[in-house]
């Protein structure tokens, strides 16, 4: 299956869909995770706190929430793959990181769940066959399909390693 038909996906989603490297799902999410993994581990100590600006995440912060979405995305898919009808909730991102209490957690922690979480969705993602990835459902009130998280999974993480390169390094 080709890259998502974005005239089914909405439209704030589709900067990340465009980010995803491949037009494979399985070597756009297993690659961005390597990529990832690789800028994570890099990260000198000092920054694991850092914050570009009053109000701005600090690096844990921004860690935690790429964690927390790629859940949320690959749940949103899986439900939608068994033929979920009722319309998932949306999640304010900002809600989460303040309650993330990411800043106290350890950084070979947040490493080690990554490669969980990704390894998770990969699998996810294999298990899915050209119907599942082809089904439509409801997020956050608005019609989406399955093959589109596929995307946006590493397609958002692919848009936070923006940033932390271009704003925490």
């Amino acid at each position: 299956m080709s890259r998502p038909d974005l005239s089914r996906v909405p439209e704030p989603f589709h900067k990340y869909i465009n980010q995803a490297k491949h037009d494979d799902v399985l070597k756009a999410i297993d690659k961005n995770g390597k990529d990832f993994l690789k800028l994570m581990k890099s990260i000198p100590k000092n920054k694991y706190v850092y914050a570009y600006g009053e109000g701005k995440w600090t690096l844990k912060e921004v860690f935690q929430h790429i964690i927390d979405a790629e859940r949320v995305f690959a749940y949103r898919a899986v439900c939608i793959a068994r033929g979920e009808q009722q319309s998932l909730p949306g999640f304010d991102e900002n809600d989460y990181a303040a309650h993330s209490k990411a800043n106290a957690r350890d950084w070979d922690d947040m490493i080690e769940e990554f490669k969980h979480v990704r390894k998770s969705t990969s699998w996810l993602f294999r298990s899915f066959d050209n119907e599942q990835l082809d089904a439509n459902g409801i997020s956050n009130q608005t019609p989406v399909y399955v093959l589109a998280f596929g995307f946006i999974i590493p397609g958002h993480c692919q848009h936070h390693m923006k940033i932390i390169k271009e704003r925490y390094l």
